[in-house]
């Protein structure tokens, strides 16, 4: 029963990538001479040069397994295509659906309502769905039945699917759309939140199978450092090869915790004009980078005693690995800010649901305008969002344009939610929507969504946690490596009175500063990777990655240098 499932389970795989070839924009045949038959000779030449490299034998054996790994990602891209197409789609999803419903409740029909949506940018693929349901009604003359059920077989997200099913269904059957998309409200919150836990969940799993990874490969890096003290090999050249593969191990997750994790972004600054908050971002990132290039520089110039200094760096009087963090320092000036302006933007977004409902029911208990309901609520406490809602009853007093108002508004709060769901209730107001109705609607939806960025925010704290500890512990295993190689490589091996250490420990190979300089840089990149991976991690803003690249190099660097000074210390007490 076993084989047969495993059996039927890899001819649906196979299955899938055959039919993904076909989905494909770049006709197969193309793509098979240009890109799989190349990475089918790149893998053949990794086994020639496995079987004809002289060297460390795991180098030799990693060697053909990244050329299969190129020749199997050749492979099985256009079904990862397809994939990223499902999961940009169900990552839009739940805001389409939001808008889909915001626009049916006004006073246009149900082809318009698909047609508005077709023209949003922003939604991508899904947007692409909805213009080919468009285009089958007005140009094939189907149904809006029919062209949902036809489309249904052809879109690779299940919620897209199951949503043009039921939506061919009840429309066939004669039910209006917003009594219908009313009705799934609860069912579309309940699924988005399915998919968010378990895009969560994978990446519990993938912090797993990360730290498996760092840890295999830092044996990998150990070994290739102090084996060939026996076998004679070159370490530059071994430690070189394993340096490449777990760059490109880190590269390869940061690319796979990037496809697997919820696309929720916190922030929004395309808007048009520049606000305080972009100067001060704009500022602080300016005087981090560029303090930070200076210091590089001095530091560069005053160890070739090309510039002035307190002391010569070249004395050794602080530790030479601590130079490298100290250099990063000034990045924590922007890190804070984009720190601080993150958490104000998330304090918005808590706060925005309790505005939207209040502002949607005041409209419609008192059947007054926006300004005259602002004018009360601008005295509420609304927490950070306060200012904001001040802001917005000054500019709709100034008889300033409604829409330029509210874009105003969002820009400054500078939130991505607080940007799309202003603009549905505005667009929905102006085409005759009921204020409660839609207040009370976005406040549902934003609420949900708050509550699932806490569960996200909570897994990626535990992430930090994984990512700074196994740095601390590469980082040991590196140096303590390095210095038992220098430290065996300076002992001669005595055998009945003779000295063979020339034939049972190869030391003449050794270029001790090179290693180092190897293993500052596998510091320096692990940093800079690891900071983006929880980036992307959280669906913060990237500016946020200098204090987690600052802290990292600080932990690599103290680490290493606490591990050369225990080891200098054990051979002195030796001796």
């Amino acid at each position: 029963m076993g084989i047969a499932g495993n059996a039927a389970t890899a001819n649906e795989l196979g299955t899938s990538i055959l039919r993904a070839y076909d989905e494909m924009d770049l006709p197969a045949r193309i793509y098979i001479l240009g890109i799989v038959f190349p990475s089918l000779l790149v893998f053949i030449g990794t086994i020639a040069g496995g079987v004809l490299f002289d060297g460390f034998v795991l180098v030799r054996l990693l060697l053909p397994a990244l050329g299969l790994l190129i020749f199997v990602a050749a492979i099985g891209y256009p079904r990862l295509a397809v994939d990223q197409r499902r999961i940009e789609m169900e990552n839009r999803f739940h805001l389409f659906v939001i808008h889909m419903t915001i626009l049916s409740t006004t006073n246009i029909d149900r082809m318009e309502v698909l047609r508005r949506l077709a023209a949003e940018e922003e939604y991508g693929d899904l947007a692409a769905e909805i213009q080919r349901v468009v285009d089958l009604v007005d140009v094939w003359h189907l149904s809006l039945g029919d062209a949902c059920r036809r489309r249904a077989t052809d879109v690779p997200s299940e919620s897209v699917e199951d949503l043009l099913e039921r939506m061919a269904y009840t429309l066939g059957a004669g039910q209006s759309l917003d009594e219908f998309l009313f009705q799934e409200q609860d069912v579309l919150i309940e699924k988005y939140s399915t998919v968010y836990r378990q895009s969560l969940g994978n990446l519990d799993v993938l912090k797993d199978l990360y730290l498996s990874l760092i840890i295999s490969m830092t044996f990998a890096l150990v070994f290739a450092i102090v084996l060939p003290l026996l076998t004679g090999n070159d370490p530059t050249i071994t430690a070189s090869i394993v340096i490449v593969m777990f760059i490109f191990v880190q590269i390869g997750f940061f690319f796979i915790i990037k496809a697997v994790v919820p696309d929720d972004p916190v922030w929004y600054l395309e808007d048009g004009y520049r606000t305080t908050t972009k100067k001060r971002l704009l500022g602080s990132t300016v005087a981090g980078v560029g303090l930070t290039a200076l210091v590089i520089t001095w530091l560069i110039l005053a160890f070739y005693d090309l510039a002035p200094s307190p002391t010569p760096i070249s004395s050794n009087t602080l530790p030479l690995l601590l130079y490298m963090p100290i250099a990063t320092l000034p990045l924590l000036i922007p890190g804070s800010v984009f720190w601080y302006e993150e958490r104000r933007v998330v304090d918005r977004d808590r706060m925005f649901p309790n505005f939207i409902r209040a502002l949607g029911t005041s409209e419609s208990a008192k059947q007054s305008t926006t300004t005259e309901v602002l004018s009360t609520l601008r005295t509420k406490d609304f927490g950070p969002l306060s200012d904001n809602v001040d802001d917005l009853y000054r500019r709709l007093n100034m008889r300033l344009s409604t829409e330029k108002s509210w874009r105003y508004f969002t820009g400054d709060t500078h939130s991505f939610l607080i940007q799309k769901f202003s603009e549905m209730y505005l667009v929905g107001r102006d085409m005759g929507g009921g204020p409660k109705r839609l207040g009370e609607l976005i406040s549902q939806n934003m609420n949900e969504i708050v509550n699932l960025r806490e569960e996200r925010r909570q897994e990626t704290t535990t992430l930090v946690g994984v990512v700074y500890g196994i740095t601390a512990a590469s980082a040991f295993a590196f140096f303590i490596g390095l210095e038992l190689a220098v430290m065996l490589s300076s002992f001669d091996i005595n055998t009945d009175g003779e000295v063979i250490g020339g034939t049972l420990i190869h030391t003449e190979q050794y270029n001790v500063p090179i290693l180092r300089f190897l293993i500052v840089l596998v510091l320096i990149f692990n940093a800079f990777i690891s900071s983006l991976v929880l980036r992307v991690a959280d669906g913060g803003h990237f500016g946020n990655s200098y204090v987690h690249f600052t802290a990292l190099l600080w932990i690599g660097a103290v680490t290493g240098t606490i591990t050369e000074r225990l080891v200098d210390l054990i051979i002195t007490v030796d001796i």
